[in-house]
């Protein structure tokens, strides 16, 4: 096993951060997923905050053996089935993989694998 190494980076300059709260009665779910390997062991998850950044509930999820894409596609499918578990209809839905929202675009190509999903 291989120690893990710690780099140091200098920050050219400071980024300036701001946090908006949403509108009253807004989930905001912020999603991530992942695959070590391509394809490999996935797993997807996300967190769900009310509108003044109250924590409201999370989700994890195993996915096997998967590519990164497909696991991406998974935590915004497992999201959204999640969000409507809990009864919540105005969601903000942020993840950090621009294919995923172009999939929800009309006439675009999603994976077979997620089509039915």
């Amino acid at each position: 096993m291989t120690t893990p190494t710690t780099r140091i980076v200098k920050v050219l300059r400071p980024l300036p951060i701001r946090l908006e709260f949403l509108s009253p009665g807004w989930v905001k779910i912020n999603t991530d997923g992942a695959a070590r390997g391509y394809p490999g062991l996935a797993t997807c998850g996300g967190i769900f905050c009310g509108s003044m950044g109250e924590f409201i509930g999370v989700f994890s999820a195993f996915l096997e053996v998967q590519t990164t894409l497909v696991a991406v596609f998974y935590e915004v499918v497992h999201a959204i089935e999640e969000a409507q578990k809990m009864g919540l209809t105005n969601v903000w839905l942020q993840c950090d993989y621009a294919l995923v929202c172009v999939a929800f675009t009309p006439r675009t190509n999603v994976p077979w694998i997620l089509r039915n999903q």
